[in-house]
This record gives structure tokens, C-alpha cells and sequence, in this order.
């Protein structure tokens, strides 16, 4: 695969990381860590109306008609600038729809999401249970003309403000999803308090939350899974971001601080530990690069890539965040510090959609499965 950008994905990137550096600045992340406001209002119509959120639907509903790349783009300076809000759920959820939902969904739903006038959040997880298949819980059941759903969801992003929630659920032994009204009667909504105080996550709870037949999506577990590859993906784009931002805070740190006369960053472990960090930052960066493009093509390889992208960068993440704290120091952990934020940010990535022993356990199974077919 050519890993170069094409002209149209640099100038995506640039006009990306100009936009967030310009509107939503560090002292703007930090302004909004006091929970009041959950998305920025003025930033999430400013990157609606650049287009953000229809980037990757199909055209005739309003979008782009991008792929999976371009959107790993944007989550990648997303994740860079720690910026808050929910693009990156509603890319996974407007996909969703226009894979599987039916033509009143599609016709309702994408483009509003295309145009910016809602959001949407997917609702996976659920408490003291693994992020896969095996690990939903909520129920699904027929009743009349409607489906209802009773369950209870964990780290939802962005739920709060959310027009619609994509909840999944087994109905007849099956996971199964269903676009449901955020406003239904029966969900309830709790915001979180959690590690990572650059993003906003929500407990929801469904009680007899009743949702018309045809908000179910079509297909099976396997596009299910196939969702959650993606949204992997997307979240290892975040956390390349984040890296890449450690990365250049602690050569930028151990440059300037000098120790015993000269910069700390002149002596031969420290040039070790970041030449260590650039590496893994650069296997991060192929790995989920890779991924995105298989997604894009439709190769045979695209889950093993997504699971091997996904282990890779959950446990990259971690070894550099060590290390970037480990030669800041002391300051590094302080609130006066920006270092702090991208360490607790990364953190949640490391786990979000599946931590490292979730994706390696997959991809060695996929691995011994295409070895016996072959």
C-alpha cells in the first residue's frame, strides 16, 4: 500500500490542525474541564459547517463520501490538540446507519449528521464487562409493532447532548444494534467522573425504552465487530496523536533543562528513551495507517490489521507516556503542565473500544483460523 497523502489528505490534515490550534487552544481545553459544558457549541458548528461530520457519509445524503482514512486523519489531530467533543462517535454511528439502517433511518438521520444539527454516540459497553461481543448484556425484545430495550451502558462519549444513541443489545440470543431517541421515555443519562478530563463519558440507562421495528440495523455480530474494528482504528488515530504530542513536549523539555552544566537531552540515555518513543510513535502511526487503508480497500486482512493496529497502539501508548513522564520529572504530573493532560487522555485510550489483551486474544484466534482454512 502507498502510505503517502494524497494532496487533498495533507491539506485535510493542515486545515485540521490550523482550525484546532486556532479555536480550540490548550487554555480552551483547559477552560472546559470543569464539566459544565460537555461540547463546545461554537467549535462543533464551526467544524460542521467545514464538514467535519459528513466527511465520511455518502454523498447523496449530504456527506463526503470519504473513507476510513481521512477520518483516522482528523482523530489523529483530534487526539494531538486533545480536543473535546463528539465527532468522532458520530462518524462511527453515521456509518453504521448508512451500512445497515433501513431507508427511513437513513433518509432521517444522516442528513442531519452530515449538516451538524445533531449528534450521535454509540452505546456499547457495559459495567464490569469486556469490550466485545461476548460482553453485551442489554436485552432486545419484540413487543407488538416495537422493539424494547432494558439495559445499562458505561463510558458513553458524549451522551449528554446526544439526538440519537446507537445501543446495542442481544435480541434472541444475538447482539443486535438499534438507533434509539436520545429523548426517549425510559433512557437516562449520568455523566461520569473519569481519568480523562478532556472528554465527556455517560452511564445511560434504558428502562422499557420502547423504539419502533425498523430502528434495528440489518446484519449480524459480524458487522458488529466490523464497527468496532473501525472505531479501533479511529481510536488508535487519537492516541497517535496523543503520542506524537508526548513525543515533542519531552524533546522540547529535555533540550531546554539543563542538569550539571549541559541540556539533559545531550545525554546518552535520554537520546536512548526518546529515540525508543519515536519508534514506537512511528509503529503506531503504520500500524493504524495500515489498518484504515485495508478498511478502505476491503482486503481479507482488515480485522487481523484492526486488531494488530489496536495491541499495538494500546500498548505503545502506555511505554511512551512512561517514558514522557519519566523525563519531565516531577512537573510532568503537575496540573500546571500540559504533559498531564495528554498522560490521562492516553490512558483512556489504552482501554476505550478494548484494551491490549482484548485485541491480541482476537487476533490470535484470527490468526489459527486462517491458518486451518488454509
Amino acid at each position: 500500500m502507498n502510505f503517502e497523502l494524497s494532496e487533498e489528505q495533507a491539506m485535510l490534515r493542515e486545515a485540521s490542525r490550523a482550525l484546532l490550534s486556532d479555536h480550540a487552544p490548550m487554555s480552551a481545553v483547559r477552560a472546559s474541564m470543569d464539566g459544565s459544558v460537555d461540547v463546545d457549541p461554537e467549535l462543533w458548528q464551526l467544524t460542521s459547517d467545514l464538514g467535519w461530520p459528513g466527511l465520511a457519509l455518502p454523498e447523496e445524503y449530504g456527506g463526503s463520501g470519504q473513507g476510513l482514512v481521512e477520518l483516522a486523519l482528523l482523530a489523529e489531530e483530534i487526539g494531538r490538540a486533545l480536543g473535546r467533543g463528539p465527532f468522532l462517535p458520530t462518524a462511527v454511528v453515521g456509518r453504521a446507519v448508512a451500512y445497515g439502517g433501513s431507508a427511513r433511518l437513513r433518509d432521517e438521520v444522516l442528513p442531519a449528521l452530515a449538516a451538524g444539527e445533531g449528534w450521535a454516540t454509540w452505546a456499547f459497553a457495559e459495567p464490569h464487562a469486556p469490550w466485545t461481543l461476548d460482553g453485551v448484556r442489554a436485552t432486545a425484545r419484540t413487543d407488538g409493532d416495537g422493539i424494547v430495550l432494558d439495559g445499562v451502558k458505561t463510558v458513553v462519549q458524549d451522551a449528554g447532548g446526544a439526538r440519537w444513541l446507537l445501543v446495542t443489545a442481544r435480541h434472541e440470543g444475538e447482539p443486535v444494534s438499534f438507533l434509539v431517541d436520545r429523548a426517549a421515555p425510559g433512557v437516562t443519562v449520568r455523566r461520569q467522573r473519569v481519568l480523562d478530563l478532556t472528554r465527556a463519558f455517560h452511564e445511560v440507562r434504558l428502562d422499557a425504552v420502547r423504539a419502533p421495528l425498523d430502528a434495528r440495523l440489518d446484519g449480524g455480530p459480524g458487522d458488529i465487530q466490523a464497527l468496532l474494528d473501525e472505531a479501533s482504528v479511529l481510536r488508535c488515530a487519537d492516541a497517535l496523536g496523543v503520542m506524537e504530542r508526548m513525543l515533542e513536549l519531552t524533546v522540547e523539555h529535555t533540550t531546554n533543562r539543563v542538569q550539571f552544566g549541559r541540556p539533559i537531552g545531550g545525554f546518552q540515555a535520554v537520546k536512548h528513551a526518546c529515540a525508543d518513543m519515536a519508534l514506537l510513535v512511528h509503529g503506531t502511526r503504520a500500524a493504524t495507517y495500515y489498518a484504515a487503508m485495508a478498511a478502505d480497500a476491503g482486503t481479507d486482512d482488515d480485522a487481523r490489521a484492526a486488531c494488530a493496529a489496536a495491541s499495538y497502539a494500546t500498548a505503545g501508548t502506555g511505554e511512551v507516556a512512561a517514558r514522557a513522564l519519566q523525563l519531565h520529572g516531577g512537573i510532568g504530573f503537575t496540573w500546571e503542565h500540559d504533559l498531564h493532560l495528554h498522560l490521562r487522555r492516553a490512558r483512556a485510550d489504552r482501554v476505550l473500544y478494548g484494551d491490549t489483551a482484548v485485541h491480541r486474544e482476537r487476533l490470535c484466534a484470527l490468526l489459527q483460523r486462517s491458518s486451518v482454512s488454509a
